[in-house]
């Protein structure tokens, strides 16, 4: 949902995603004098609560020596920053928010015009479309507060609490989704890594209920010092199938040479049209899948895009080899010849006859008027990365699962409008060892719960937005990698979504709450290794000097604030 308000010099828009309220603010320059920054009351009648937000952030002339971790109210110690996020929003709710400006000195506050704007979240169900996050956030210090660091005794069991804290209604709407489906119906599965034993348990009670169930599933080998043997997936899959005692007539093993077979999807085919639906999404069926990498899950009601996936299911499951599925998907599903349609979702499957959909992809970010919002998890593809290193003026996000390597760093960070941030930048697999006396260990070293070891701890989603704040956003998403290998070797599957703003509202708030987060890992993992952690309090510029780099059409804040007011004069 998207709201504007004015008044007093300012303008402010807010953006309502699912679980995040984003509010952008543009001030004239009168407004602008004299500025120290803005108190935040946000109103949730849902629970009855109102309140002025607190922050961390104090003026050392009256706060010298803060307490640390307290919070200090927004009112005395304002925010100084032109946007803000509330990432405790819930789902389909009206949030209503009072913004009010900061003067004076930090002895001797004053207050301007109030600004009120009601912003309504998005429900994650929105009927054709439903869109699922989890935190992906397991290295947070709130999980660390909250949960002392230690995960749940049995992540098996899905009503443990810090299980539905981590999931986030992620596990939930796999697990309802089938459990939904009923008698009669059917469902049809394409697995990669499905060994987490509610995901088994509720598909093999389905059968029992009288739900057609068959699931494609990763049984296949790969040669390693020359001998072949079962893939990492392979022994977990074949592990937790045993334990779920499911019978071998619902399960189809995916054994050919190809590559990886990647899909995380499932569908339901049903005699009422409206029950047709796909999920898929980046989500493997894994305690790490649902728990702790960064995952989406996606639904989408539509019988026509269930045709299609059903039509590509049923090459998996005949576990065609790389030629016929090649020709299948080119026959099946060719690259758009340039935009999708508007208003309209368009299905990508994988293998295919070349990487010439990378090309497609890069055209589009080419094509970008205000934004880019990638994520990534082995780097960036070359015709990509050249994509993004075109001179532009506005500002592209990139957030990658590792560090990228010497030739895209040097591509990418020559220009500051791209803006990196790395999931794995406080992990053991940068740092490899521990930093003496560094306090944040305690909630970043050891935040791979879940996780077996593989390739991917932090960044798992797939995701490609396009001017996700316009009347017309782009919005792909799935399983694949935007890589040659995901397109050429692996089974995968993509949707392509163009013009549906609550979707793309939806990603965008999220891709902005996980980007910020481990853009602050990244900070603190730099000076870590610097030898010089951060432990002093950051203390509030007493001046309206913190304004000026927000306004420099140079700079990265002014260029974040243009994002929502293109059509600012400031």
């Amino acid at each position: 949902m998207r709201a504007q308000a004015s008044g007093g010099g300012f303008d402010v828009r807010g953006i309502g995603g699912s679980h995040v309220v984003l509010l952008a603010i543009d001030a004239t320059k009168a407004a602008r004098q004299g500025l120290l920054g803005f108190a935040f009351k946000r109103t949730d009648a849902a629970e009855n609560q109102s309140f002025w937000l607190k922050g961390l952030k104090v003026f050392r002339e009256t706060v010298p020596q803060p307490s640390p971790g307290q919070r200090y109210s927004s009112l005395e110690h304002p925010i100084q920053s032109f946007l803000w996020g509330d990432y405790s929003a819930k789902p389909g709710r009206t949030y209503e928010f009072v913004i009010r400006p900061v003067y004076g000195t930090p002895r001797n506050l004053t207050y301007g015009q109030d600004l009120e704007i009601a912003v309504a979240t998005e429900s994650e169900d929105g009927g054709t479309h439903a869109v699922y996050f989890n935190r992906g956030a397991i290295a947070s210090q709130a999980f660390a507060e909250k949960f002392g660091n230690k995960g749940p005794e049995d992540p098996d069991d899905i009503d443990d609490p810090a299980t539905k804290w981590l999931s986030r209604g992620l596990l939930e709407a796999a697990l309802a989704f089938i459990d939904d489906t009923r008698q009669g119906e059917m469902l049809r599965v394409a697995a990669y890594e499905f060994a987490y034993a509610p995901i088994l348990r509720a598909l093999a009670a389905a059968r029992k209920r009288g739900v057609d169930v068959v699931i494609v599933y990763e049984a296949g080998q790969e040669t390693v010092k020359g001998k072949r043997v079962d893939t990492q997936a392979t022994t977990a899959n074949a592990k937790a199938i045993k334990a779920a005692k499911m019978p071998k007539a619902m399960l189809r093993p995916r054994v050919r040479r190809n590559d990886i077979p990647h899909n995380k999807f499932m569908i339901r085919i049903s005699s009422t049209a409206q029950r047709t639906a796909v999920w898929t999404g980046s989500t493997n069926f894994t305690r790490s899948g649902f728990m702790g990498q960064t995952n989406v899950g996606h639904i989408i009601r539509s019988a026509e895009i269930a045709k299609a996936y059903i039509a590509y299911w049923e090459q998996l499951a005949g576990d065609a080899e790389w030629k016929s599925l090649r020709a299948w998907t080119e026959a099946h599903s060719s690259n758009p010849a340039g935009p999708i349609e508007a208003k309209s979702v368009v299905p990508l499957f994988s293998p295919r006859q070349n990487d010439s959909l990378l090309d497609w992809y890069a055209q589009r970010i080419v094509d970008a008027e205000s934004t880019v919002m990638f994520t990534a998890a082995f780097g960036v593809n070359a015709t990509l990365a050249d994509a993004f290193a075109a001179d532009e003026p506005f500002l592209r996000y990139i957030l990658l699962e590792k560090p990228l390597k010497a030739d895209a760093k040097a591509l990418l960070t020559r220009d500051k409008d791209v803006q990196i941030a790395n999931g794995a930048a406080l992990g053991k697999m940068t740092l490899r060892a521990k930093v003496p006396g560094w306090k944040l260990d305690k909630w970043f070293l050891d935040e791979r719960h879940y996780r077996y070891e593989g390739n991917v701890f932090y960044i798992h989603s797939k995701i490609l937005l396009i001017d996700p704040l316009s009347s017309d956003p782009l919005v792909i998403s799935g399983s694949a990698n935007f890589s040659k290998n995901s397109l050429v070797n692996n089974d995968e599957n993509m949707l392509v979504i163009r013009g549906d703003t609550r979707v793309a509202d939806i990603y965008m708030t999220e891709f902005d709450r996980i980007f910020r987060h481990f853009y602050f890992r990244n900070v603190a993992n730099e000076l870590a290794l610097k030898g010089s952690e951060q432990t002093d309090v950051i203390f509030l510029d007493p001046t309206d000097g913190w304004v000026s780099e927000n306004f420099d059409n140079t700079r990265m804040k002014s260029k974040r604030r243009k994002l929502f007011f293109p059509g600012s004069a400031n």
